[in-house]
C-alpha cells in the first residue's frame, strides 16, 4: 500500500512538473493563457460547430486547454484554466484528477466545462463540484454536442491533443478557482 501511494504522488508530480514545464517562465502568462483558452475554444468549435450553443447558453465555463495525465496502475491528470462569464475571462481554475485501475501511458487533451446556472457555477466556485466515476464527459467528435445534455447543471467535453492512454480506471477530478482581482 504504501508503494503504490508513493507511485500515485510520483506519477502526480511528474505531471504537474510536465504541464508547468510546458508552460515554462513567461512573463505574458495572462495574454498568453488567454491565447491558449481561445485556441482551444476555436478547435472544439471547429470539430463540432453544434457546441456553439452551450457557449452561447451557458451561465459560465471553464476551458482547459492543456491537461497533462499519465499512470501506470495509479494515475492523474493535472491541468490549468480559464473560468469565463458572459464572455469574459473572471477567473483561474485548477483540475487535479486521481484514478487507480488498468492504465499505462500518458496523454494531452483539453476539457471545456460548462455550467448549466448560478447554482451549478456556484458549486464549482466553492469547490464542491467534483466528477466522480459515474460522471462521463463527451469526447468532442462532429456532431457529439448534438447529442449532449446537462448532468446536474454541468455538461463536460474533452478532446485529445496526443498521447495514448491505455485505461480502465476509477477516480475523479477535483477543481479549484480562483476569481481574477
Amino acid at each position: 500500500m504504501r508503494i503504490a501511494i508513493g507511485r500515485f504522488f510520483f506519477v502526480v508530480l511528474l505531471l504537474s512538473l510536465a504541464v508547468q514545464a510546458r508552460a515554462g517562465w513567461d512573463p505574458d502568462k495572462e495574454k498568453n493563457e488567454i491565447k491558449a483558452a481561445e485556441e482551444a475554444k476555436a478547435l472544439f468549435l471547429k470539430k463540432d460547430p453544434g457546441m456553439k450553443r452551450f457557449f452561447d447558453k451557458a451561465y459560465a465555463y471553464v476551458i482547459f486547454p492543456h491537461v497533462g495525465k499519465g499512470g501506470i496502475g495509479i494515475g492523474g491528470a493535472y491541468g490549468n484554466g480559464l473560468v469565463y462569464r458572459n464572455g469574459k475571462v473572471i477567473g483561474r481554475a485548477k483540475l487535479v484528477q486521481a484514478t487507480i485501475g488498468f492504465q499505462l501511458g500518458g496523454q494531452v487533451f483539453s476539457e471545456i466545462i460548462f455550467f448549466k446556472d448560478k447554482a451549478a457555477f456556484d458549486r464549482f466556485k466553492s469547490g464542491n463540484l467534483e466528477f466522480s466515476a459515474e460522471a462521463s464527459a463527451v469526447a468532442i467528435t462532429a456532431g457529439a454536442a448534438a447529442k449532449a445534455d446537462y448532468s446536474k447543471g454541468v455538461a463536460v467535453f474533452t478532446m485529445t491533443k496526443g498521447g495514448l492512454m491505455y485505461e480502465a480506471s476509477i477516480g475523479g477530478q477535483s477543481f479549484s478557482f480562483e476569481p481574477i482581482k
